[in-house]
């Protein structure tokens, strides 16, 4: 597949990113990105419905002469995540970068929040991102990397999705601790945290986009706009490139500069 920048470049690597089967969602520009620099990728989506459109995903990166796999597997599931890894590295035989992408919430004050969407919402968001770790790092070889997708939320304190944002904070945490384990452990293993501000997809409901252009829109410093999954999809290329070898335990906000995310 064809590469652009040479020193970004991802050839022979295997990357699995997480919930990228939706056609303009953040993962699936994410996996398009990973496999345009070289990268043999595998996709991940959860409900059979999404199944077309993780289709076209891969076609997208094969017919640019890239290699892609979709696999179907619920990552908020100890087995899920097995599955899919086990599946990933039955097909090419190892991984070398792994992006946890795969979220959910939903909005509302907490206090009326029912247990059954706080338990969704966490097992989603950072309970599925360390069953895929778990299962892994175990075919990871040294200097590999882990990019988590989190968001501003975890540090602005945004009214209306409280239980959101606090599994995302806890999935800076994760980032921060876990840091010294897969360095260390694992022979020099790095994991970083890309923090989106607004982005442009299509799981963006009207009524939520209305707000953010009101509200979070503003404060980005760079320009006033939502960003888009190019933004966010650029950035992790770079933490899954050699050039961040030495940056790891790091949460990066990119967002156009909102201060405070």
């Amino acid at each position: 597949m064809p590469q652009s920048d040479s020193s970004l470049s991802l050839q022979g690597k295997v990357a699995l990113v997480t919930e990228s089967g939706k056609a303009r969602g953040i993962g699936a520009a994410i996996a398009n990105l990973l496999a345009h620099h070289g990268a043999a990728v595998i996709l991940n989506y959860v409900s059979l419905s999404t199944a077309p459109s993780a289709a076209t995903v891969v076609e997208s990166i094969t017919a640019a002469g890239g290699q892609a796999l979709a696999i179907q597997a619920d990552i908020s599931r100890p087995d899920g995540a097995q599955k899919l890894v086990q599946k990933a590295v039955d097909a090419f035989g190892r991984l070398d970068i792994l992006v946890n992408n795969a979220a959910t919430g939903t909005p509302g004050p907490v206090l009326s929040a029912a247990p059954e969407a706080l338990a969704t919402t966490f097992t989603v968001n950072v309970f599925g991102p360390i069953y895929v770790m778990q299962e892994a790092v175990k075919h990871m070889p040294p200097r590999s990397r882990v990019t988590n997708i989190g968001s501003v939320a975890s540090k602005l304190g945004i009214s209306g999705s409280p239980v959101y944002s606090a599994s995302k904070a806890a999935m800076d945490a994760l980032t921060f601790s876990l840091a010294m384990e897969l360095g260390r452990n694992h022979g020099g293993i790095t994991i970083n945290t890309v923090s989106p501000g607004p982005v442009d997809t299509d799981g963006l409901p009207p009524q939520v986009a209305e707000k953010i252009n009101k509200t979070l829109v503003p404060m980005s410093r760079v320009e006033e706009r939502l960003g888009t999954v190019q933004d966010i999809a650029d950035a992790v290329l770079l933490l899954c490139s050699e050039k961040s070898r030495w940056i790891s335990g790091q949460v990066i906000s990119v967002s156009g500069g909102i201060v405070g995310g």
